[in-house]
């Protein structure tokens, strides 16, 4: 008897290596949408067992001279903060000492080191720096690639990345980002873009939002492309990718609504262990709470597209 996940994947979209996506990726009005924020969530496994809140990681950038690091721990309120940028701020390397007392009491400390930095676009490192989270003097979460020059008095630090959030802005309704699906795969390039036809009107020539296209693709393979996408803002697809199987769902009703709670949509990207897990759009019990690994769920990725 064949199991679910080979009977499901006879039905998704596999990512093989194409360029069938790269006249639309490099199209004239294709110019990528600015990010602005990164959010990571990680479920630190002691050797202790004990259970520790999840560690939320977020870097944002609102302007060329606001540009920040946050570290949080389960439903706290912040309780670290840092501005990243170097003509700003100096103290880019440094140690804090943390106490929680929920749900059991703990010393945490945080080490980072941000001086010799480099980023790209957005607000999130790419290399030379690192961070280090002890929690009751156990390693609980190392990032970065600077982490050698870090005395660590237990090695074999565990940690999973449960999901990693983005949010863009910019009127061109087109996302780049790079990710890794599961903790053997490689990185992906993921692109989505939405584009609508051009039409006159009063001389004027404006997108026709009522006829926009929305196109993703995975490593240049277009794997979703769906028409008149504001009769069909909400949907998913299947992909078979890297031996897993990963939901892509997108709901982009804001966009075409405006009915006052915001202009963002939507997309996500989310691998499951089993075929049978149907709750495509539970989202966050997954993210911020302890049970993020209990129904099946390995990893998601979120993007936040405010046009």
């Amino acid at each position: 008897m064949r199991d679910i996940t080979s009977c499901v994947s006879e039905y998704a979209v596999e990512v093989v290596s194409d360029k069938s996506c790269i006249n639309i990726i490099n199209s004239p009005d294709s110019n990528p949408s600015i990010l602005n924020s990164v959010t990571c969530y990680y479920k630190p496994v002691l050797s202790t067992q004990k259970q520790i809140p999840m560690i939320t990681i977020t870097w944002a950038k609102n302007t060329a001279s606001s540009q920040s690091l946050t570290i949080n721990f389960g439903e706290e309120i912040t309780t670290f903060k840092l501005n990243t940028n170097p003509r700003l701020f100096k103290k880019l390397k440094g140690t804090k000492s943390i106490q929680l007392y929920s749900p059991r009491a703990t010393k945490i400390e945080i080490s980072w080191d941000l001086s010799s930095a480099r980023y790209q676009t957005g607000p999130e490192p790419v290399s030379g720096y690192y961070i280090l989270v002890t929690i009751d003097s156990e390693p609980g979460l190392i990032l970065g690639d600077l982490t050698r020059r870090q005395p660590i008095s237990k090695p074999g630090t565990k940690f999973s990345l449960v999901s990693r959030r983005e949010q863009f802005s910019g009127g061109t309704a087109h996302y780049t980002t790079k990710t890794r699906f599961g903790d053997s795969g490689r990185a992906h390039d993921v692109s989505i873009r939405c584009s609508g036809e051009e039409e006159k009107e009063g001389g004027v020539v404006k997108k026709n939002v009522g006829n926009w296209v929305l196109c993703v693709c995975i490593d240049k393979k277009m794997v979703v492309n769906v028409k008149r996408l504001k009769w069909n803002f909400r949907g998913n697809q299947t992909i078979f990718l890297d031996g897993l199987l990963l939901d892509l769902m997108w709901d982009l009703h804001a966009w075409f609504s405006r009915n006052g709670n915001g202009n963002a949509g939507v997309f996500m990207f989310r691998t499951r262990r089993s075929g049978f897990d149907s709750s495509l759009w539970r989202l966050e019990d997954k993210t911020t709470s302890d049970k993020g690994q209990d129904c099946g769920v390995d990893f998601s990725l979120m993007i936040y597209a405010c046009l």
